[in-house]
């Protein structure tokens, strides 16, 4: 599968026009495949029976690398036949003038379909009648993972002929405008773009469009969008995150914004498709976008690290490619880490025990007193438990895409900043396992966000199978948003903004503590490993000075 991944990679960086701007999310074949390698439909596809890459593969390389039709064709056949999706394909070989593909297509599918009847006649009535018609090859229907327009009327409650009908209606549109620009883009030999536009309208009208095939949205990000530099570097930048991050994380969760959180990649698939202005090759500014104006940084900037080899300086800027890349990775190391520091529950139980006496000995043993003064405000407990759910991630990621779009000078200290305080947090994990105060069976802690607790197995809502249930200290919860705090304060215009910035470390301590998830010792530890982290990025990154060459005076010269 990882063989199928780098070859997507490297037919794609074959297929980008010859010139490619510095801020494509594809540029290059390392860079293709390394995004491709890991994108989620990759990454779920490594799952015995997923068969969404293959397909991927095979229409890109009848439609990019095979010239020959009636062999193209048969490729697009035999991907139909892994993933009814591909279908749409065979409309737009015929509608490009390939209508020789197009017949080989449909022969090659139908073929293929025939002979899976023949070998398997019972699955195959089932699929076609059953999975394909109700909404996939996995229950529930209306999971998240669906990501299609049936998936999206089933989670709004509707069912039956009315849905059905819906369905129709809108999958309709959605193919007739999505073909009719997917021709456009070809005649305009963005050929890639005009493949990936197809791929964004099958995730969006077929059933069995489930995450596994979101890889076409990442395809996408070949299209050039807006004139100015910093357009198309958004642009790049929201497919990566969207394609390569849980997006489920991405908005907080509230019941205003949770059609939206639920189908992101839907309607990123269905605006891609549909509506977003893709320039044409003919543009001015297609491949000389207007360059993107900056803020100087607020932060002295160093001429030069001396002791850092002169290759390892050039990591340093903001290039944004490597950046996505750097996240991806280092969320994979996070969520792998502290997944794997996990230890007996005794061990994390006595030490929290420790931390239980220290806090006594020093009379902050608040925790008690917070988590039942709160329960007994049941709409300031729903605020504290959606506040503590909703901005840990949100938060320092808003604020690391502003700084780099708008002051991307200072976007180096704070992202090696955050960095920081996320490695010497999974340091402490490791050293010191830590129950929260919601996991020690003696305190009486109510754990308000999740429910009454197995102890053995508890349990963390949607983290649960990424996470350490016993790595409380530091808090990275206080620790991001005291981070986000500092730097907002520090490079923040107004005084309200300021000010709102130390609002959210505010609320962040607050929830922690009255939700039972932490102790005012893990706020602490988790405030000198901020502290720490600054201090060690600016010594670090703080000008060298460099000595001026001795000048002498004319009169010593002339002596």
């Amino acid at each position: 599968m990882l063989c199928i991944a780098a070859a997507i990679g490297w037919v794609v960086a074959r297929a980008l026009p010859k010139t490619v701007p510095q801020h494509s999310a594809l540029r290059g074949p390392l860079a293709a495949i390394g995004l491709v390698m890991i994108s989620q439909s990759v990454r779920s596809s490594l799952l015995p029976g997923q068969t969404s890459t293959i397909s991927v593969l095979l229409v890109l390389l009848a439609c990019l690398v095979v010239r020959e039709e009636q062999a193209s064709g048969a490729l697009v056949g035999l991907g139909a036949a892994l993933q009814p999706a591909t279908l749409l394909f065979m409309p737009l070989l015929w509608l490009t003038g390939r209508r020789k593909a197009a017949l080989s297509a449909a022969g090659t599918f139908a073929a293929c379909t025939a002979l899976a009847g023949a070998v398997k006649p019972r699955d195959s009535w089932t699929y076609w009648t059953d999975h394909l018609a109700v909404a996939g090859l996995s229950p529930p229907s209306d999971s998240t993972t669906g990501q299609s327009l049936h998936g999206a009327l089933l989670r709004l409650g509707l069912h039956g002929p009315v849905a059905v009908a819906l369905f129709l209606m809108l999958a309709s549109v959605v193919t007739a405008v999505g073909l009719w620009r997917a021709v456009r883009y070809t005649k305009d030999n963005q050929a890639l773009l005009a493949v990936a536009l197809i791929g964004c309208v099958a995730i969006a009208v077929f059933p069995t469009a489930w995450q596994h095939q979101s890889l076409w949205l990442l395809l996408v990000a070949a299209g050039r969008v807006g004139r100015r530099a910093k357009d198309q570097l958004l642009w790049s930048a929201t497919l990566v995150l969207l394609t390569t991050a849980p997006w489920l994380m991405s908005l907080p969760d509230i019941p205003v914004l949770r059609p939206v959180r639920e189908d992101l990649p839907l309607m990123a698939a269905l605006a891609t498709a549909c509506a977003v202005p893709f320039l044409p090759t003919s543009s001015e500014h297609f491949q000389t976008p207007r360059p993107t104006e900056s803020i100087p940084p607020k932060v002295p900037q160093p001429r030069r690290v001396t002791w850092l080899p002169s290759w390892l300086g050039t990591l340093s800027g903001p290039d944004l490619l490597l950046e996505l890349l750097m996240l991806r990775v280092g969320y994979v190391m996070y969520a792998r880490i502290r997944g794997a520091v996990r230890t007996e529950r005794a061990t994390a139980e006595e030490h929290g025990r420790l931390v239980d006496s220290a806090e006594r000995a020093l009379h902050i043993d608040i925790e008690h007193w917070a988590n039942h003064t709160i329960t007994k405000l049941h709409w300031l407990e729903r605020f504290f438990n959606w506040y503590y759910t909703s901005f840990h991630f949100g938060v320092p990621f808003t604020i690391l895409a502003v700084l780099y779009l708008r002051r991307p000078a200072d976007f180096r200290w704070a992202r090696s900043t955050l960095g920081l305080i996320t490695l010497l947090a999974l340091i402490g994990f490791q050293i010191f396992p830590l129950a929260p105060p919601r996991l020690m069976p003696a305190l009486g802690i109510i754990d308000t966000v999740y429910g009454p607790q197995n102890l053995t197995h508890p349990s963390y809502g949607q983290l649960t199978a990424l996470t350490n249930p016993y790595a409380a200290m530091p808090s990275l919860h206080f620790g991001w948003s005291l981070w986000s705090a500092v730097v907002i304060v520090k490079l923040a215009p107004q005084g309200w903004t300021k000010l709102l910035g130390l609002l959210h470390p505010t609320l962040t301590l607050t929830a922690i503590l009255v939700t039972g998830n932490h102790w005012v010792l893990d706020a602490v530890s988790s405030a000198a490993v901020v502290t720490t982290s600054f201090g060690l990025t600016h010594l670090l990154t703080r000008p060298r000075q460099v000595p001026l060459p001795l000048r002498l005076s004319p009169q010593a010269v002339t002596q």
